[in-house]
């Protein structure tokens, strides 16, 4: 009796366990359909292209036979990137974009903390309808905001100029030396409000019992903003930084746009426009690798960034 209720004690768990593991194969199957339609278009469409793009970075095309000779497309290397490093208009347009960073990302996110802290207060009236207007630059298409400015920075179309002209000021806003700070305007035109709304949902978290405990001590609405708002939202003026950077060592549509009314843009303006140029003189090597180098440097940027604030903080 003791064997045949061990025997049949083990087959009761050798079945609850076939049970138990033909039980996970509906939990994997389940997981599988809601990763694959995310994973699948993210190698096919992402990481297939940047491999492909870093591997073209390699390549370097040689000719035989002279000028009526045949090419073909070799190993060649870091050939790409010496010739890169060694370009003059390469390090023109990462001054210029280095230089349009500095200045103009701490100007908008600092536009956009006052918007935020100023919607997240008791005194301003009608928040729905200025926090709708502040938000709306950034739902016109980047193209059609440069274009937009690019009407009211033309000398001969521009109301803004005529005025300005009337008033007996002679601005320039296409030349040679502010031209790049009109296309920093309409970045700012364009993304203040994005970040906005980050550091605005990240107030509307914060609980009011805070406040209220703060007043009890005697802080004003200053104090409360900058000694119990604004430490609270760091996490969200960080994420907004990180974006900003990326989004500068990406610019191209606004300055490729007044490009065409203002000679004092080249095609190597940003280094997104260069690669463009490059890239159009079918030289896609070379193009390639201007844009490994740019991903490269956003990435550090990005990440020393981020480990720079996480010690101050001390996280």
């Amino acid at each position: 009796m003791t064997d045949l209720a061990t025997r049949a004690a083990h087959g009761v768990t050798a079945a609850g366990g076939r049970r138990r593991r033909g039980a996970g194969r509906p939990r994997v199957v389940t997981v599988l359909a809601f990763v694959l339609p995310f994973f699948l278009p993210f190698v096919l469409f992402y990481l297939v292209p940047v491999a492909y793009a870093v591997w073209q970075s390699f390549l370097v095309v040689r000719r035989t036979g002279g000028a009526y000779g045949t090419s073909y497309t070799t190993f060649g290397g870091l050939t790409q990137y010496t010739q890169a490093f060694q370009d003059s208009a390469f390090w023109g347009s990462i001054g210029r974009i280095a230089l349009f960073g500095i200045v103009q990302v701490p100007v908008m996110l600092f536009l956009a903390l006052a918007m935020a802290l100023l919607l997240d207060t008791s005194l301003l009236k009608l928040k729905s309808f200025f926090r709708i207007a502040a938000f709306m630059p950034y739902a016109v298409p980047g193209v059609i905001a440069a274009i937009m400015w690019s009407f009211l920075y033309s000398p001969q179309l521009s109301p803004v100029v005529d005025l300005l002209h009337h008033l007996g000021l002679q601005p320039d806003f296409l030349g040679p030396g502010a031209v790049l700070w009109s296309t920093a305007n309409v970045s700012t035109w364009l993304w203040t409000g994005y970040n906005m709304l980050i550091m605005f949902s990240a107030l509307q978290s914060i609980p009011p019992d805070l406040y209220e405990a703060a007043r009890l001590d005697g802080a004003g609405d200053w104090a409360i903003a900058w000694r119990i708002k604004v430490p609270i939202i760091a996490p969200s003026i960080v994420l907004t930084t990180v974006f900003s950077i990326i989004g500068t060592l990406q610019l191209y549509a606004e300055p490729a746009v007044l490009r065409q009314i203002s000679s004092n843009i080249s095609s190597t303006f940003t280094p997104n426009m260069l690669a463009y140029a490059v890239a159009s003189g079918n030289n896609y090597q070379q193009a390639a690798a201007i844009s490994v180098i740019l991903a490269v440097i956003t990435f550090v940027l990005s990440l020393g960034f981020m480990r720079l604030t996480s010690r101050r903080a001390g996280l």
